[in-house]
């Protein structure tokens, strides 16, 4: 039956190395679980209801996107899109927390309504390869940038924004032993790395006092807040400027994800196009809606997909192992929180480097290619921003184009995309 449904055979896979995947794409962006809350707290959510909302909007769409693409491909709330809910238009602008929820239902419908309209698939497709190949790259950047700052390797500083860590603190010493662990279980080539990496970086975090076991096991979820959003206030023609930038960031950083964990996983055509990528694209839109119904903010594809992939995840049945883990995460939420960043920061480390291989397929002899790619790897991970990576990757190759004289050659939907982004970073 899961050959049927799957196709393992044919992605030269098999279930148990899809339920090692799964498994390990939870492990990896189950923080989201308990940082959610704790963001969304500050907008006036009550934590319970939304650590079980925050599990329930992932499994759903989790377990479409598994069932209906056969793409590893795991979605939860999105990080970013949760703090600007919060501080700039729930704090910020005095909104409540459900006109908030009602913003983000609307953005995910209108994102539905491009996707059935074929735009967003269109605008995909025209996007050269070679900048399809950089954004993949610039995510794998921004993932192991994430896990070096998990793993207090790097961290702020108001001189030069970023610097190096203390390898005096408890954390980051477990999280420097995890990542010489999965080093040493790479180098062995030991079948599941990163997932025994995990959980043996999570003994080490446990033995050290960096996580412990929980008092308590099973909790009842608190469903409270599911469909109180407020959709007439958050269709107020005021709030049209805000719906739109949610929209703005949610359809180009779920384009930048699906993009990379595709090639990651080698399951792009030649020319950079992912197979049935308009079911994708429907269910990740329907999910930003789900998750304003659900009050647990915009869900979105998640970059930590990676990590299940780098394992040897190819199928959707990686991706429905994550949608079952979800649902008794909402039960067992103490459980879920037993790893703690410092074990997964190596895994993401790893899954970075794992990304950085198709960057031998952009063209760096070439003044066009390499340019606009070269920017597109760099600002995604300096400027904490998928959409913000895209946009400056798009805009120089356009503009370069242009200087060159060769205007006719760029796609009109390259053009009006570039066209748009310019026009969202003037109104920054």
């Amino acid at each position: 039956m899961l050959e049927r449904l799957f196709q393992l055979r044919e992605r030269g896979t098999d279930a148990r190395t899809e339920a090692a995947a799964g498994l390990t794409t939870f492990m990896t962006m189950a923080y989201i679980i308990f940082v959610n809350p704790s963001i969304l707290e500050k907008a006036g959510l009550p934590v319970q209801a939304t650590i079980a909302m925050t599990c329930l909007g992932a499994a759903v769409p989790t377990l479409f996107m598994g069932l209906w693409t056969n793409y590893p491909l795991a979605l939860a709330p999105g990080m970013g899109l949760n703090a600007v809910l919060t501080f700039s238009v729930c704090q910020g602008m005095g909104l409540p927390w459900q006109t908030g929820m009602g913003i983000i239902f609307v953005e995910g419908m209108l994102v539905t309504l491009l996707v059935l309209t074929g735009v967003r698939e269109m605008i995909m497709e025209a996007i050269p390869a070679h900048l399809k190949h950089a954004i993949g790259v610039g995510i794998g950047l921004f993932i192991a940038f994430i896990g070096l700052q998990q793993a207090g390797f790097v961290k702020d500083s108001p001189a030069t924004l970023v610097t190096s860590g203390s390898f005096h603190a408890a954390g980051t010493l477990v999280s420097l032993a995890g990542l010489l662990i999965l080093l040493a279980l790479l180098a062995r080539r030991v079948p599941g790395a990163l997932l025994w990496g995990i959980f043996l970086t999570t003994g080490i975090a446990i033995a050290a006092g960096i996580a412990r076991l929980p008092a308590q096991v099973v909790s009842l979820p608190d469903f409270s807040t599911f469909g109180q959003l407020d959709l007439k206030s958050a269709l107020q023609v005021g709030l049209a400027a805000t719906v739109f930038a949610f929209l703005i960031t949610d359809f180009f950083d779920t384009m930048g994800t699906v993009l990379a964990i595709g090639s990651q996983a080698r399951l792009l055509t030649p020319a950079g196009d992912l197979p049935r990528l308009g079911r994708v694209l429907l269910v990740d839109s329907l999910a930003a809606a789900w998750g304003g119904l659900c009050g647990a903010s915009s869900v979105t594809s998640y970059v930590e997909s990676a990590a299940g992939v780098g394992v040897g995840g190819r199928t959707g049945l990686a991706a429905v192992v994550v949608s079952l883990l979800f649902c008794l995460a909402m039960l067992f939420a103490p459980l879920a929180g037993i790893v703690p960043k410092e074990a997964t920061a190596p895994a993401l480390i790893i899954v970075g480097f794992l990304m950085m291989r198709v960057v031998r397929e952009i063209d760096f002899e070439s003044l066009e290619e390499a340019l606009p790619a070269f920017l597109t790897i760099l600002t995604i991970p300096v400027t904490y921003s998928i959409s913000h990576g895209i946009g400056y990757g798009f805009l120089a190759y356009t503009l370069i184009r242009v200087f060159q004289g060769r205007f006719r050659e760029v796609h009109p939907l390259m053009c009006l995309v570039s066209a748009l982004f310019a026009g969202s970073f003037a109104l920054e």
